[in-house]
C-alpha cells in the first residue's frame, strides 16, 4: 500500500482516517500541530508521528526531507474562526486561509515532486466540506477556503495527472466528532439530524471510507473529482416531524 501522510491526524478525522488507512496496509504517517495527539496518533497504528505546523512552508519542506518519498498526501488538517465577515479581525482571517489552503498548497508542493520522482505516481486527498456549497452567516472565510480547496484540487488534478498523480477531494457534512460534541447540545444535534435526508450526522468512518476508496486503485481513473458525503444535506433539506 506505501506510505500515507495524514495532516491533522491527531484527532477527530484526521485520526479517523488514519486508523482506516492503517487497517488496509498503509504505512502511516501522521502529522499534527500538536505534538503529543501526533505521537499518540502514530502509537495507536504504528506509524510515525511529526509536529509540524503546515501554514508554515519552510517547516513543511522540512517536514517531508525527514520522511521521504510518500504514496499518499491526505490534506485533512483546517482550523475555523467563525463570525460575521465584517467583523473578523485580520488574524483570525489569516489563520483560516493559512492553514487551509495554503497548508493544504505547501503540503502538495512539498511531497507531490517525491511521488512523481519514483515512477509510479501518487494520490493526493484534500479535506474540503459541506460549507462550499452551504453558506450561513457567521462561517467567516471558512467557506471560503473550502470552495478554493476544491478548485485547488481540480488545477492540481490537471496539472499533476501527466506525473500519474491523481488528486480528489471529499467534502464531509454534519459529521459527529470531539469538536461538533463541545458546540451541539443534545438537543441541536437532534434538530440537525432532523433535516438530514439520511436521518443522521456522520461518523469519521465515513469520511475515512472515501479518502480510502479515493486512494485504492478502484479510483484509479477518478481524478479531479469532489466527493460530497453528507448524507444528502447539500441536495436539499428534509422536514421530519
Amino acid at each position: 500500500m506505501g506510505v500515507a501522510v495524514v495532516t491533522g491526524a491527531g484527532r477527530g478525522l484526521g485520526l479517523g482516517i488514519t486508523q482506516k488507512l492503517a487497517k488496509l496496509g498503509h504505512t502511516l504517517v501522521a502529522v499534527d500541530i500538536d505534538e503529543e495527539s501526533a505521537l499518540d496518533a502514530a502509537a495507536s497504528v504504528g506509524g510515525r508521528g511529526f509536529c509540524c505546523d503546515i501554514a508554515d512552508r519552510d517547516a513543511v519542506r522540512a517536514l517531508a526531507e525527514q520522511v521521504g518519498p510518500v504514496d499518499l498526501l491526505v490534506n485533512n488538517a483546517g482550523v475555523w474562526r467563525f463570525g460575521p465577515l465584517l467583523d473578523l479581525d485580520r488574524e483570525a482571517i489569516e489563520d483560516v486561509v493559512h492553514v487551509n489552503l495554503l497548508g493544504t498548497l505547501w503540503c502538495v508542493q512539498a511531497f507531490v515532486p517525491g511521488m512523481a520522482a519514483s515512477g509510479s505516481g501518487g494520490v493526493v486527498v484534500n479535506l474540503s466540506s459541506g460549507a462550499a456549497r452551504m453558506h450561513s452567516p457567521g462561517t467567516g472565510i471558512y467557506p471560503v477556503t473550502k470552495n478554493a480547496i476544491e478548485a485547488l484540487t481540480i488545477q492540481l488534478a490537471v496539472e499533476l495527472g501527466p506525473l500519474g498523480v491523481r488528486v480528489n477531494a471529499v467534502a464531509p457534512g454534519s459529521i459527529a466528532t470531539e469538536a461538533t460534541a463541545r458546540i451541539l447540545t443534545p438537543a441541536d444535534r437532534a434538530e440537525r439530524e432532523r433535516t438530514i435526508p439520511a436521518g443522521r450526522m456522520g461518523r469519521p468512518e465515513d469520511i475515512a471510507d472515501a479518502v480510502a476508496y479515493l486512494a485504492s486503485d478502484a479510483a484509479q481513473y477518478v481524478t479531479g473529482q469532489v466527493l460530497y458525503v453528507d448524507g444528502g444535506l447539500t441536495s436539499g433539506r428534509v422536514n421530519r416531524s
